[in-house]
């Protein structure tokens, strides 16, 4: 984590912690941060809230006005802040459950979303139990206890569904024409990767190491098993996060489904 980004959890803390008074009981930066996987210029900053009961409607659009990135500018792309009541995070429900959703930054599309069911079913209700299940395992605490005193993970077979949901959220995706080089093909295959480790060993990787751990992995047996033979996708894919072309949407493509069969086959 840069110097820019740690003054900025700092100072939304602070700003979060002037709205919520003693309601917000912890705060961690999350995602690539938590991992210890944070790209300048390309990854997000992550921050769960926790808060002791439920947010008023006034509370949750003053944390807006202060933390949009007009009033908090953000030093990396943009800021995905969602807040949880204690009782959820300590859940493991696989529902979005939270109180206050909220992305902004320079070059991230304005969301504030006040409520789990003004969440469009298109956009995907699945990212917040996964997003907690990486917070409890790498998130930073900079309020209140460790991160894994505070959330719980969704049982194995609901996170075995996130994870099946997720992979056909993005295959949904449009997919652009011919064999070319396809910007975003690279997340899409190194999040399928994540997904896969998660999945086979129990761990949150960054997209990246979760990819090299892949590739150089051993060679699974049986039909569509995902291992070494997929290292030379993978590598360019890694490549393609620090400025090299990405595959092609066709070989991302295959690649996810492979990668879904063998979630869904897990038991």
């Amino acid at each position: 984590m840069d110097d820019d980004v740690r003054g900025y959890l700092a100072e939304l803390v602070d700003r979060a912690r002037a709205v919520l008074g003693d309601d917000l009981v912890g705060a961690y930066a999350a995602g690539s941060v938590g991992l210890g996987a944070y790209q300048p210029g390309r990854s997000d900053v992550d921050v769960a809230l926790v808060v002791a009961r439920p947010v008023g409607g006034p509370a949750k659009r003053a944390l807006v006005d202060r933390l949009r990135h007009e009033a908090l500018p953000c030093p990396a792309r943009g800021l995905e802040l969602v807040a949880y009541r204690r009782d959820v995070a300590a859940s493991g429900t696989p529902e979005p459950g939270f109180e206050l959703e909220l992305n902004t930054g320079a070059t991230m599309p304005f969301r504030a979303t006040y409520d789990p069911a003004d969440r469009p079913a298109a956009d995907g209700r699945f990212w917040y139990a996964l997003d907690r299940s990486i917070v409890r395992q790498s998130g930073l605490s900079m309020l209140g206890p460790p991160a894994a005193d505070v959330f719980v993970d969704p049982a194995p077979d609901d996170l075995r569904g996130l994870l099946v949901t997720a992979l056909r959220w993005w295959l949904a995706l449009p997919t652009p024409p011919g064999n070319g080089p396809a910007p975003g093909a690279e997340d899409a295959v190194l999040g399928a990767c994540r997904s896969l480790v998660r999945c086979r060993d129990g761990v949150w990787l960054g997209k990246v190491d979760a990819g090299q751990r892949l590739a150089a992995g051993p060679a699974r047996p049986g039909p569509g098993r995902v291992g070494r033979e997929d290292a030379d996708l993978i590598q360019r894919a890694i490549a393609a996060r620090r400025g090299g072309p990405p595959p092609s949407g066709a070989e991302a493509r295959a690649f996810q489904h492979r990668i879904l069969d063998e979630i869904a086959d897990t038991h």
